[in-house]
This record gives C-alpha cells, structure tokens and sequence, in this order.
C-alpha cells in the first residue's frame, strides 16, 4: 500500500484553491462565474494530478460550452498540483436555478 501523496487538509486546500479558480470562469451569456451559478457538479483530484471536472449546462444545446471548456482548462493551469484536466459534461441531474448560490440569484433578480 502506498501512502497517500496529500494529507487531508491539504487536498480540502487544493480543492478549495480549484473551485476558487472556476470562480473565474463566467458564463459568457449570464455574467456569472460558473460555480455560481451551480454548474460545477463534482470535482476529483487524483494523487497523479489528474482532476476531473463534472460539470452541466444551463441548456443541453449551449454553443459555449467549449469556450467555457477551454476556459476551465486556463484557470487550472497555474494550480501547481493539477497536472491534467478532463471536464466532463453531465446531464443528470438536470440543472435548474435551484442550484445557484444566493450571490448568483440576487445577481440576476430571481428569487
């Protein structure tokens, strides 16, 4: 059995350091960061680096979601522990305004 590359405080920072980083990824058509507005699904960090992102879409035929891809891709980039980034696009659950923050949903006056 090998040990573990990171304690466990250390990876709540590290993933606390990825999800303020995808707080710097708008969504082009509503102004707001992705985590935001609920977005971001799960996160995952493995000890090689390798961080998935599951993720969703306001809509199933959103023509942003590479510009947003790729925008995921240079936000992590300069996270010293993330070596590699798959963003996963998911369509279950299906997301509703329900999952955005308090912050998202003054933002844009919904109640």
């Amino acid at each position: 059995m090998s040990e573990q590359k990171w304690t466990t405080e250390e990876l709540g920072a590290i993933q606390e350091d990825i999800l303020a980083a995808l707080e710097t990824v708008i969504d082009p058509e509503l102004g707001i960061d992705i985590v935001n507005l609920g977005l971001i699904y799960e996160v995952n960090l493995a000890e090689n680096g390798y961080c998935e992102v599951k993720m969703t879409l306001t809509t199933m035929g959103c023509p942003l979601a590479d510009v947003i891809t790729e925008e995921i891709h240079q936000a992590l980039r300069d996270i010293e522990e993330v070596k590699e980034v798959e963003v996963k696009l998911v369509w279950y659950p299906a997301w509703t305004t329900d999952r955005m923050s308090r912050y998202a949903r003054i933002s844009l006056g919904i109640r």
